[in-house]
């Protein structure tokens, strides 16, 4: 398989990036399924709206601080104004967007977020919380993995198989195509390499490689279809802690799989070894959520601790 996808849809001077439209998708369906869960809770559609907006900026800059401080921090420790700023100032100014987000920084600041969430908001137990957001959370990663397909990032090793890709933006920047075939326009260089035969030689240098993204996509559908299953037909979402902990299991142990297959993103694998940096991140996560699988407890009734001045000492 040749990938090589046009940027996003053009609406004239606009452009809607697939990657952008992918986490569109994520958050709105993310919105849908929590309506849904509310509205079977009997909670306010009100506390709705906060939970929304409030996971977007923490999804955001959690993934943008996890990729700084993870995966690239030698780079951005010289250069600061660049962590929230979508600009790069040397060797010259360039308008870059934030290429860089880490879900491992996602999923920490959603954690933090959900805390002041159900102190502040829902009155409810932390867990309450966790138990139930983390089902839209599995849904929206779906999407997000996709948009990594399309912008041909994150991707695999090489690879003989017949699940191979050629990633001709991986393997080319625009500059290279537009190079290479002496065409003006990147997307018609791109195009002119995957289709044209008087290109066959440059296509040739294109390595096939594993789709990870896909990968991951594909095996976070069964996360969202087992919690979705534990929360609608099990009393899992009775006690406290369960669904998450089974979040974490089950979504960090597919990338911790997933990861073997990927290319090397730098980071702290580069001084500890043996995992990559991604595998090594994802531990923790599965630890914690074997923790609250077993110590997971059913709590007292709503009644008592809905009105509760500290809503998670069931915590």
């Amino acid at each position: 398989m040749i990938w090589n996808p046009s940027e996003g849809i053009h609406l004239g001077p606009i452009t809607i990036r697939f990657y952008s439209l992918m986490f569109v998708i994520a958050f709105g369906l993310g919105w849908y399924i929590m309506k849904k869960i509310f509205e079977k809770e009997k909670e306010s559609i009100e506390k709705l709206d906060t939970l929304f907006i409030w996971t977007v900026i923490a999804t955001l800059i959690g993934a943008r601080l996890g990729h700084v401080f993870f995966y690239d921090w030698e780079y951005f420790r010289n250069h600061p104004a660049e962590i929230l700023l979508p600009f790069k100032f040397q060797p010259e100014f360039q308008f870059t967007g934030f290429a860089g987000l880490a879900s491992h920084g996602a999923a920490i600041a959603i954690i933090i977020t959900m805390y002041f969430y159900s102190t502040k908001i829902i009155k409810r137990p932390l867990l309450w919380v966790l138990d139930r957001v983390v089902i839209p959370v599995s849904c929206g990663a779906v999407f997000v993995r996709i948009g990594n397909f399309f912008n041909s990032e994150i991707i695999g090793k090489e690879t003989t198989s017949q699940f191979g890709v050629r990633f001709l933006r991986d393997q080319f920047s625009a500059e290279d195509a537009i190079n290479l075939t002496k065409l003006g326009n990147a997307d018609e260089a791109y195009h002119a390499i995957a289709t044209d035969p008087n290109f066959a030689n440059i296509l040739a240098q294109v390595p096939l490689k594993h789709p990870a993204q896909l990968y991951e996509a594909f095996f976070y559908i069964f996360v969202f279809l087992i919690l979705v299953f534990l929360y609608v037909k099990t009393d899992y979402k009775e006690k406290h802690g369960l669904l998450f902990g089974f979040f974490l299991v089950l979504l960090w142990t597919v990338r911790f799989f997933v990861e073997k297959v990927k290319e090397s993103q730098g980071g702290i694998e580069e001084s500890l070894g043996l995992f990559s940096t991604g595998q090594w991140l994802s531990i923790p996560f599965i630890v914690v959520g074997i923790v609250f699988i077993f110590l997971a407890q059913k709590p007292l009734p709503d009644d008592i601790y809905k009105n509760d001045d500290n809503p998670n000492k069931l915590f």
